[in-house]
């Protein structure tokens, strides 16, 4: 089997029978290793001094006091929001379950940095027997931010941090069906170069193809059925569609902020106009393998999912809405 997103640390966790994953002091201290927590050489002996104690004990309690004793202001801010995600994480059993008891609070200050690496490593355990990396890629949308990559005949998406402010030219395998942009090149995952993918994994840096019909969004269902799966321990069937057409919208998900005002409109019957419509990327239809698993409202009907792009031709998914934007009964007694 061959593995991949190594640089998310999850060889340093234990799992627990159920499959879970545990945390242990050698994941916590890769936390306070980190770049943005090393003392500089300017830094106050109380900054200096805590972090050697954290990183030779990293479970040990930190004060408030001794926090307020730091000197530099953004420092002491780096350090409080680290030691709340650390106690996050030691006070739950698993990194599963400190991650549902964040997005169900709905009231989590975390940076985008904690929670997105937080899903990234879940992912990476949920995903572990994945031997498709057009899955992979499609999973990365939960945790790395994506940007349209301009083609006229295909939806491309690339990594948001590595595209940056350039306008890649996406490599296919045919390369008449493109227009050069700019000298830089993005390749894109294709059945000729998907091998390429175990060894670049941590690079983000293969661009996806999401259009309808195509590989990819049935690549991004099945992420999202495993997702669903590993955190509910809930059977779903999810299929891909080209539009909606007539269906009655009892029920959906939008899966991006974006997506769920365009979801509010439509359910309030408003008719979508082209620009609106068209920032739509991909649309889903979810169904339980267990009906008896959904609430009365969807009166058997399946759950929509719409994934979208913002007015800066980004996308932002957010996978805690699967979590905590389904019909679910008892919701509150999976853990």
């Amino acid at each position: 089997m061959n593995d991949f997103w190594i640089a998310c640390g999850h060889h340093l966790l234990d799992r627990d029978e159920s499959g879970g994953l545990c945390v242990t002091d050698e994941f916590l201290k890769a936390y306070f290793a980190r770049p943005e927590l090393m003392p500089p050489d300017a830094a106050c002996p109380v900054e200096r001094q805590l972090h050697r104690e954290l990183l030779a004990a990293p479970r040990q309690p930190v004060s408030a006091d001794e926090i307020a004793a730091i000197a530099d202001v953004d420092a002491r801010e780096n350090w409080r929001f680290v030691l709340a995600f650390r106690d996050l994480l030691v006070r739950h059993p698993t990194l599963e379950a400190a991650y549902l008891a964040t997005v169900r609070s709905r009231a989590s200050d975390f940076p985008p940095l904690f929670v997105n690496h937080l899903v990234h490593v879940i992912l990476r355990n949920a995903l572990d027997d994945c031997d498709d990396p057009f899955v992979l890629r499609a999973a990365e949308l939960f945790f790395r931010p994506q940007r349209i990559l301009p083609h006229e005949q295909a939806l491309l998406l690339g990594d948001e941090e590595v595209v940056g402010g350039q306008s890649p030219t996406p490599v296919l395998s045919l390369m008449s069906m493109l227009r050069a942009v700019t000298d830089a090149q993005l390749d894109v995952l294709s059945g000729d170069n998907a091998d390429d993918y175990w060894h670049r994994s941590d690079h983000f840096d293969m661009a996806f193809d999401l259009t309808a019909g195509g590989r990819g969004p049935r690549a991004l269902a099945q992420a999202m059925a495993r997702w669903i799966s590993h955190l509910l321990g809930i059977d779903v069937t999810i299929e891909p569609l080209r539009e909606l057409r007539d269906a009655r919208l009892t029920w959906y998900v939008g899966l991006d902020a974006d997506a769920t005002g365009l979801g509010d409109r439509l359910w309030h019957g408003e008719r979508l106009d082209d620009r609106s419509a068209g920032r739509v990327l991909s649309l889903f239809r979810l169904t339980f393998a267990d009906t008896n698993t959904a609430t009365e409202e969807i009166e058997g009907e399946p759950v929509y999912l719409i994934l979208s792009m913002n007015s800066d031709r980004k996308l932002r998914m957010k996978p805690q809405n699967l979590l905590t934007g389904l019909p679910i009964k008892h919701l509150e007694m999976v853990t």
